[in-house]
């Protein structure tokens, strides 16, 4: 059987690169990002109630994973590469049906000249990511307190300690005016690992695109150097 699925609204996010971008949605609770729900579905009465949750289920689209081929099995990232599973037992983007799940944090919902907006903390997803549906998080049925997490219940998430470089403290500085939670936004996301397990070994500059910034860093041992953030 095949189905049609509308696309119900549209992420703005900090992330404007794939790279860096957090692979739960959480880790970063510095996040910020907000859908902008699309006619027919930016009607104020489809949000009635959200406000009196926490937290939503958003289903979305990897549209960057378009056609670009799935396989039976993978190796999830923060395995270093050492194990193989089946797709069905990961969460990885390259899937037979290119669809995601993501909980998030709800903030606001907000209207302005015509458009409908709702705002979101801690999300993971990149700029311009399709949603598909949104769900609200019930606590009683959705937490479960003795549930198995496979393979992740053996991952340590070690973070790295993060240095700020002058010139990185002054871009913060700046950009704080227009982004008051930017420095603790670049420390959450930096202090996790984001390489690859086969560049850990390799000394580079790293760089990718967040808000309206380029931001440059430099991992030594376990320690990550903020260089600049413009």
């Amino acid at each position: 059987m095949q189905f049609t699925i509308e696309t119900i609204g549209i992420i703005h996010s900090c992330y404007k690169d794939k790279f860096a971008i957090p692979r739960q949605a959480g880790l970063v609770s510095a996040a910020t990002a907000y859908i902008e729900l699309l006619a027919p579905y930016n009607d104020i009465e489809i949000t009635k109630g959200l406000e009196d949750f926490s937290h939503l289920w958003l289903s979305f689209i990897f549209h960057k994973h378009i056609n670009k081929g799935w396989n039976t099995t993978v190796k999830p990232p923060r395995l270093d590469g050492k194990q193989r599973f089946g797709v069905f037992a990961t969460r990885a983007s390259f899937r037979p049906n290119p669809i995601g799940l993501s909980l998030v944090e709800f903030d606001s919902i907000e209207q302005k000249e015509g458009k409908l907006f709702i705002h979101i903390k801690g999300a993971d997803l990149m700029d311009q990511t399709p949603i598909i549906d949104i769900k609200p998080y019930v606590p009683y049925s959705d937490s479960i307190m003795d549930a198995k997490g496979g393979f992740t219940d053996h991952i340590k998430e070690e973070k790295l300690h993060i240095l700020f470089s002058p010139e990185a403290e002054h871009d913060c500085q700046m950009a704080i005016k227009k982004y008051p939670q930017i420095k603790d936004f670049v420390s959450q996301l930096l202090a996790l690992d984001h390489r690859a397990y086969y560049y850990k070994k390799i000394d580079k500059v790293y760089s990718t695109k967040v808000y309206d910034y380029d931001l440059k860093w430099h991992i030594v041992g376990t320690e990550v150097v903020v260089m600049s953030l413009q």
